[in-house]
């Protein structure tokens, strides 16, 4: 844990309400006992520096015996991230990765050429009553690691950098920013941050990178002098100083961002490339369900299921 006098912004903004680029209203959707909220990607903005999907998974609660089943499935061409506030997942992937995520913890797998992944809540947690809210993203990759073997990385929360000042406390989920470096393996320039804010609290987001954006999870801000509440996602424009202040009863925010890609990404279901072959390659190896053969396997021990490719 440290303490970074960055975060004590000086001057109140001089910036208009016209430095918020982008403003994401994200769509809901019911997966049967809890719901979804998809910041990205928007019609408006298919991404914020590498990020191309961000979802808000609950809050949602669950009697005993129940929780989320997200079956095996395929990706390629990016790295997903899943960082929880309440809850777990079970994690099991292609890799022989076995792996349950509380809160705080950071899961890093990246897909590269074709990985197979399934997410439940642990046996554990089913034994009673448990909830779950957290945030998953996938981050595309460049084309230099479009092709790269898939991995997986698991950090700890006490591993994580945490940066306070009065009212900011800051956890630094991956790349860098406000002087510290996360540390999990990144493969283009690359910030994300969990941070929660004392009611009236103010912090300036991080000046070293181009792209920038915030996700309200809790509580509201202001920014320029107008209010934003829960479930609202803003892109800023670059260049510009922008300092965020929490609202009567604080705030929680994903702050995320980094560098622009070389170019737009294609997305069908769960796959991203640079190019639409990559897309219709993947599509057909995971139809002929020749597990092991090509891109794709299944994890070793969650193989009795899988997610058909859809229609």
């Amino acid at each position: 844990m440290s303490w970074n006098p960055a975060l004590t912004p000086g001057c109140p903004d001089a910036i208009g309400i016209d430095a918020i680029e982008t403003l994401i209203v994200p769509r809901s959707r019911d997966l049967g006992g809890f719901e979804v909220r998809r910041a990205l990607p928007a019609p408006k903005r298919q991404m914020v520096g590498p990020f191309i999907f961000f979802d808000q998974a609950g809050p949602a609660e669950f009697l005993t015996g129940q929780g989320v089943d997200v079956r095996p499935h395929p990706h390629i061409g990016l790295g997903t991230v899943t960082y929880l506030y309440r809850g777990d997942f079970h994690h099991r992937d292609s890799l022989g990765t076995d792996q349950v995520i509380h809160p705080g913890a950071l899961n890093w797998m990246v897909a590269g050429r074709g990985v197979t992944h399934s997410e439940r809540t642990s046996a554990e947690a089913r034994r009673g009553p448990n909830s779950l809210f957290g945030i998953q993203t996938w981050i595309a990759l460049p084309e230099t690691h479009e092709d790269m073997a898939p991995m997986f990385e698991h950090h700890g929360k006490e591993t994580l950098p945490v940066i306070e000042s009065e009212g900011v406390s800051v956890k630094l989920i991956l790349g860098n920013a406000y002087g510290e470096k996360a540390p999990a393996t990144m493969f283009s320039e690359t910030f994300y941050g969990d941070v929660v804010l004392a009611p009236r609290a103010r912090l300036p987001m991080p000046d070293n990178h181009e792209d920038r954006g915030l996700y309200i999870t809790q509580g509201s801000v202001t920014i320029a002098g107008q209010d934003f509440a829960a479930g609202q996602m803003m892109v800023f424009r670059p260049g510009d100083a922008i300092t965020v202040a929490a609202g009567d009863q604080g705030a929680r925010l994903m702050i995320l961002g980094g560098a622009t890609l070389g170019g737009p990404r294609y997305i069908w279901w769960n796959f991203v490339a640079s190019s639409k072959e990559r897309i219709e390659e993947a599509k057909a190896q995971w139809q002929a369900k020749k597990w092991g053969q090509g891109l794709f396997d299944l994890p070793p021990d969650d193989r009795a299921e899988y997610i058909p490719l859809p229609d």
